[in-house]
């Protein structure tokens, strides 16, 4: 968390992210993280910062590689969604439909 981009939600950008996902190596915010439950743990595997424990190798994460992996073919205009239906479907096609993943 010390890391600057670490700071916000790698979906939505809130600030102070309190939850991971340790497979994808991401921060997120209370309702990022309860959208990432919805996709099943074969897609996410949430855990709190705080509350659980970490091996590891599961500290071995940030937004900034994670986003130049599955965000790496979003058009430049993009804009970070609001709404819980319109975050959780960019939430889907990044995670799930991987979308916009690295070639």
């Amino acid at each position: 968390l010390r890391d600057e981009d670490n700071k916000y939600c790698v979906d939505c950008d809130a600030k102070g992210p309190r939850w991971a996902s340790w497979n994808l190596g991401i921060f997120l915010c209370i309702r990022c993280a309860g959208l990432h439950r919805n996709l099943g743990v074969h897609i996410s595997r949430v855990k709190s910062v705080n509350l659980d424990s970490w091996t590891p190798e599961q500290v071995q994460m940030g937004n900034s590689r994670a986003r130049a992996v599955y965000e790496a073919n979003l058009p430049d205009s993009f804009r970070r969604p609001q709404t819980d239906s319109t975050l959780e479907g960019f939430i889907r096609e990044n995670y799930e439909a991987k979308k916009h993943i690295a070639k």
